[in-house]
C-alpha cells in the first residue's frame, strides 16, 4: 500500500477532487482514481469524500493507493464443492472466508483462479480476471453460485439476471425480533454519501432500484432466523435492507456496528447463507434448481439460540 498526503494550495481552491488529484498523481489513471474515491481510498480530514468535492485551500487530502493485482490471473488447484457441472454451466456452493474475484489485498485464493484450474476453458468468458463469473457472494457470505463455462452460456445467464428470472434465496440470522413476519423492501441503493466502502439506502433518483422479499422462519430471544429473497442483485443488498430495518445480519460488522449484530458465539464470517438458486438452462432451456445445505457454523449459531429461548422458558 502506498500512501500520499497532499496539501492544497491557494490556487486550486473551489477545483473538483478528482481533476485535482489527475494533476497531482498523473502516475495513475483517471479510471483507477475514480475507483480509488469510490472505495474510500481518499480522505479529507480523515472523512470520505466524493469526486465532486470542491476543494478549500490548506485541505490535506490522504490518498491509498493499494497494489494493483495482476493483469492475468492463475490458476490455483483449490477444492471446489462442485454441486453440479456440465459443459455449459458449473454450481458450487462457497465457503465462508473466499472471495470471488481478485481485487485490492485479495490477489490469490479467490473462486476465480480456483474455477480457472478447475476448468480451463473459462480463461476470457465475461473478462479475463473474471472467468465465468456471473454473479457473486461477499466473502462472509456461503452458499450457491452459478459460473458460466462458455461466452454462449455467459450471455444467456446475465440476461436472466437483468430479467429477474433467476431464483436466488437466501437464509440468515439477524439481530433483533423482525416484525411483521413478511415482508417487501423495495428501496435504492447507492453508495453511501458519507463512506465509500459502504452501500445504503438512498433517495429516489440516488440509488438503483432494489427489492428484498423477506420471511420470518423462527423468532429467538433476541434474533431472528429469515428468509431472504433477491429480486435485483445490488451490492450488498440484504445486508444493507435488513439493517435499514433496525435488523442487521448477525456478523456484520459493516452494517451492524456496535454490539446488536456480534455473534453470540464464536463465528466465522456473516451469518448469510445462498441456499437455494434456480435458472434456465442456457442450452437445453429447462429450469435447474439446486440447494445448499446449512454450514456447521451456521447450524451451531442456530442450535445454540434454540437451547437458549428454551432455558428462557425453561426459567
Amino acid at each position: 500500500m502506498t500512501a500520499r498526503r497532499l496539501t492544497v494550495d491557494a490556487g486550486a481552491a473551489g477545483t473538483r477532487l478528482d481533476r485535482w488529484l489527475a494533476a497531482q498523481l498523473p502516475e495513475v489513471s483517471r479510471a483507477r482514481l475514480q475507483t480509488l474515491i469510490d472505495d474510500g481510498h481518499v480522505r479529507i480530514g480523515g472523512r470520505v469524500v466524493k469526486p465532486a468535492h470542491r476543494l478549500r485551500a490548506g485541505e490535506v487530502v490522504d490518498v491509498e493507493i493499494p497494489p494493483l493485482p495482476p493483469e492475468t490471473l492463475e490458476p490455483e488447484p483449490i477444492d471446489l464443492a462442485v454441486v453440479y457441472e456440465d459443459d455449459e454451466v458449473l454450481v458450487v456452493d462457497k465457503p465462508v472466508g473466499m472471495v470471488v474475484h481478485p481485487g485490492a489485498g485479495n490477489a490469490r485464493g479467490t473462486l476465480a483462479s480456483a474455477v480457472l484450474a478447475h476448468a480451463p476453458g473459462t480463461a476470457g468468458v465475461g473478462g479475463a480476471r473474471r472467468p465465468g463469473v456471473v454473479h457473486r457472494l461477499d466473502k462472509g457470505t456461503s452458499g450457491l453460485l452459478v459460473i458460466a463455462k462458455t461466452q454462449a452460456a455467459y450471455d444467456s445467464l446475465t440476461r436472466q439476471l437483468a430479467a429477474r428470472t433467476v431464483t436466488r434465496r437466501y437464509v440468515a440470522i439477524v439481530a433483533g425480533r423482525v416484525r411483521p413476519a413478511d415482508g417487501v423492501v423495495d428501496a435504492p441503493i447507492g453508495r453511501h454519501p458519507y463512506d465509500r466502502v459502504r452501500m445504503a439506502v438512498r433517495p429516489a433518483g440516488k440509488g438503483k432500484r432494489a427489492v428484498t422479499r423477506y420471511r420470518v422462519l423462527e423468532r429467538f430471544s433476541h434474533h431472528t432466523y429469515v428468509d431472504a429473497r433477491l429480486e435485483t442483485g445490488r451490492t450488498h443488498q440484504i445486508r444493507v435492507h435488513l439493517a435499514s430495518l433496525g435488523h442487521a445480519v448477525v456478523g456484520d460488522e459493516l452494517y451492524g456496528r456496535g454490539t446488536a449484530a456480534k455473534a453470540p458465539i464464536e463465528f466465522e464470517g456473516l451469518a448469510l447463507h445462498a441456499i437455494e438458486l434456480a435458472f434456465v438452462h442456457p442450452v437445453t432451456q429447462k429450469r435447474m434448481e439446486f440447494g445448499a445445505p446449512l454450514p456447521p457454523r451456521f447450524q451451531r449459531l442456530l442450535s445454540h439460540l434454540r437451547d437458549s429461548g428454551a432455558m428462557q422458558r425453561a426459567t
